[in-house]
């Protein structure tokens, strides 16, 4: 019997006070095409092979008092601060910097315009 895991990562879900405008900025910063989808809720289908769909829910309650998972995503070597540029023109707030923590990362904590913190990192070429 294999007993290897068969499980992915599907998608994304996430609830927000507007689920329009927090899944128009998504897909405004990773590319996608949005859909409506049941009762309020959108669906932004990633248009890159290996994308991340996202899917966005009314808010059932009020805000956790402290986020506990945060997205991490990545842009090649030298692109960060330009990628930070465009996603914070799209309505991201940036947090901080962390450029020299350790060698083969550097990246930028934002929040989206809701306050969700993410990351986003950038790679140094090998060699």
């Amino acid at each position: 019997m294999d007993t290897t895991p068969k499980v992915t990562l599907a998608a994304m879900n996430m609830e927000a006070a507007d689920p329009v405008r927090l899944a128009e900025f998504w897909a405004g910063a990773v590319g996608g095409v949005l859909s409506p989808g049941p009762e309020g809720c959108m669906i932004l289908n990633s248009d890159a092979p290996g994308g991340l769909p996202m899917f966005f829910q009314p808010l059932g309650e009020g805000r956790p008092e402290r986020q506990i998972h945060h997205l991490d995503l990545t842009v090649p070597w030298g692109t960060r601060e330009s990628e930070v540029q465009r996603i914070v023109g799209l309505g991201a707030e940036r947090k901080w910097d962390v450029l020299d923590e350790v060698p083969w990362i550097q990246w930028t904590t934002l929040t989206d315009p809701e306050g969700n913190l993410f990351c986003l990192g950038e790679h140094p070429p090998a060699g």
